[in-house]
C-alpha cells in the first residue's frame, strides 16, 4: 500500500515516516501543501497523512483539490487543530478520518490499517486463501502449523495479492502499491518476488498465478 505523508513538522515527518516503512508501506513525504497538490496529481496513493496547518497551500485548500479531481484516496487529517469546526470541515470535504495531535502511536497505527482496508473493500481484518491466513492488523501469515515468516517486501506484495484474490494485479499496480518515488522495483525483482513465493505457499494449498503478459492473481490450488 502507498501512503502520502503530508507533514511541515520535519521531526514528527520523519519519524512517521520510518514507523510507516517499517510496517511495510510504500511512503513518499512532503512538507508542504503545493508539493503535496502537485504529487497528488501525478501519482496514485491509497491513503494521505493530511496536516492542515502547511505552508504554502493550506491542507483543507490540497483536501478540497484531491476530491474536485475526483481523487478517492482515503485521507487522514493529522493536526493540531482540534475544534468541532474543524473536524466538521474537514470530514465534509472529504476527510475519512481526523486525528488530533497530540495522539497515541498505537491508535495512529490502527487508524492508519483500518483505513487501508476500506480502502480496500475489506469488512475483515484476516483473509484466507487455501490453509494461509493473513491477518491485516498484525500483518502475519500463518497456517495451523505456525506463523510464516516472509521479508517485509514479499509480505506487502502478498498482501496486495490477498487483499485482490482471484483477480489479476497487473506489474504496474505492484509497482504502484510497493514503491515511493525513491525506490524502483524492477520486472525481474518482481519475477523472483514471486517465484519465491509461489514455492513457499504451494504446500499450503495457495496457487499464485501468472497472467501472461500482465501480472498476477491468487487463489486456491488444485484439490486444495
Amino acid at each position: 500500500m502507498r501512503i502520502m505523508l503530508v507533514e511541515d513538522d520535519l521531526p514528527l515527518a520523519e519519524a512517521l515516516t520510518t514507523l510507516l516503512v517499517q510496517s511495510g508501506y510504500a511512503v513518499d513525504t512532503v512538507h508542504d501543501g503545493a508539493s503535496a497538490e502537485a504529487l497528488g496529481a501525478s501519482e496514485r496513493f491509497d491513503l494521505v497523512i493530511l496536516d492542515l496547518n502547511l505552508p504554502e497551500m493550506d491542507g483543507l485548500a490540497v483536501l478540497r483539490a484531491m476530491r474536485a479531481r475526483s481523487d478517492d484516496a482515503a485521507v487522514m487529517i493529522l493536526t493540531a487543530r482540534g475544534a468541532p469546526e474543524d473536524r466538521v470541515r474537514g470530514l465534509n470535504l472529504g476527510a475519512d478520518d481526523y486525528l488530533t495531535k497530540p495522539f497515541d502511536v498505537a491508535e495512529f497505527e490502527a487508524r492508519v490499517r483500518s483505513l487501508l482496508r476500506r480502502q480496500a473493500g475489506l469488512r475483515t481484518s484476516t483473509l484466507t486463501v487455501g490453509a494461509v491466513t493473513l491477518d491485516l492488523i498484525s500483518r502475519r501469515l500463518s497456517t495451523a502449523n505456525g506463523p510464516i515468516d516472509l521479508p517485509a517486501r514479499e509480505l506487502a506484495l502478498l498482501e496486495l495479492l490477498f487483499t485482490r484474490a482471484g483477480k489479476v494485479v497487473s506489474k504496474e499496480t505492484i509497482v504502484q502499491s510497493l514503491t515511493s518515488l525513491d525506490d524502483s522495483l524492477s520486472d525481474n525483482a518482481i519475477e523472483q518476488y514471486v517465484s519465491r513465493l509461489r514455492r513457499r505457499l504451494a504446500v499450503h494449498g495457495v496457487a499464485l498465478r501468472t497472467a501472461r503478459g500482465i501480472g498476477y492473481y491468487i487463489d486456491k490450488a488444485p484439490g486444495a
